[in-house]
């Protein structure tokens, strides 16, 4: 680990952000969902001791299903991190839960400060928000929550490898374009959490962990398509009112970035840097197994 970090717990690390987190740091000890149950909250205080920092990439993050599932969505989202964030206070750990910009109603023109007002418009959202707040309560000089979006990686169920399997099923894909946001990808969001991680002397409190920049899902898409070699002309602009879905999503998930400047860090690159960084090496490959639930981008 870097000098300075302590001993990292890793929770979630069956997940696209948690295998990032493992592959980044594997001197860290991580931990899937089947191995700590963070709802258990004697075991989960068993293995936060002895660790100074734990890096939170546990959650319900079906998006559609909490809809009809709320109560379950909240334990894991809301209850289990005050689990987590109570067994960190009793362990004297850092704690850097990581959430998302469906905390926001999506309604702003101008990228959300790290302390603009909270106001989910779906389950989902409101279980993550509800992990947030226990993370203030139980841990205001010693908790982080990091928000990202729009999280993809070479592998795994994400937006990038879906797209790319729907090139060879279709002969054109129709993607929204009127949604915005910051396509941000696991490893970069891994690096940037591990970098936090390593200066206890950052402020606690909510940063901002996604690319530079904004763009639309098209447009994403097309950049994708270009870097694959695919035709980009084969992606056509549709409305999300194409697609229904049973949780609303935000138009407008742009996040601003000044906590971590406050904090003496940069920021993430921009959304075009870290896309052509991921597929430097070439197109993504198959889907993997994954422990985790990443049925949403975002």
């Amino acid at each position: 680990m870097t000098a300075g970090t302590g001993k990292v717990l890793i929770t979630g690390a069956g997940g696209m952000l948690g295998r990032a987190l493992t592959a980044a740091a594997p001197a860290a000890t991580a931990l899937t969902r089947r191995e700590l149950d963070l709802l258990d909250a004697a075991a989960t205080a068993d293995a936060v001791a002895g660790h100074d920092v734990v890096i939170n990439a546990a959650a319900w993050t079906d998006v559609d299903r909490a809809e009809t599932e709320e109560a379950e969505a909240t334990r894991i989202n809301g209850d289990a991190v005050a689990n987590l964030a109570a067994a960190c206070a009793s362990a004297n750990a850092r704690l850097i839960h990581v959430s998302t910009d469906y905390v926001f109603a999506g309604d702003a023109a101008t990228p959300y400060a790290e302390d603009a007002p909270t106001a989910p418009l779906n389950a989902y959202g409101r279980s993550k928000l509800a992990g947030e707040l226990a993370v203030a309560k139980l841990l205001p000089a010693a908790g982080y929550v990091v928000r990202t979006a729009w999280l993809y990686d070479r592998t795994g169920r994400n937006f990038l490898t879906t797209m790319l399997r729907l090139a060879g099923e279709r002969d054109f894909v129709d993607v929204v374009d009127d949604q915005r946001g910051q396509p941000t990808t696991a490893p970069a969001l891994a690096a940037q959490l591990l970098r936090l991680a390593a200066r206890p002397d950052a402020a606690p409190g909510i940063y901002h962990g996604t690319a530079g920049g904004e763009t639309t899902w098209y447009a994403f898409t097309r950049a994708i398509f270009a870097l694959t070699g695919l035709d980009p002309d084969r992606v056509r602009p549709t409305t999300s009112e194409r697609f229904v879905r049973p949780a609303p999503r935000p138009a407008y998930s742009v996040l601003g970035h000044d906590r971590w400047r406050a904090a003496g860090l940069a920021p993430l690159a921009d959304w075009q840097d870290l896309l052509h960084d991921l597929l430097g090496g070439g197109p993504a490959g198959p889907t993997a197994h994954s422990d985790g639930d990443e049925g949403d981008p975002a």
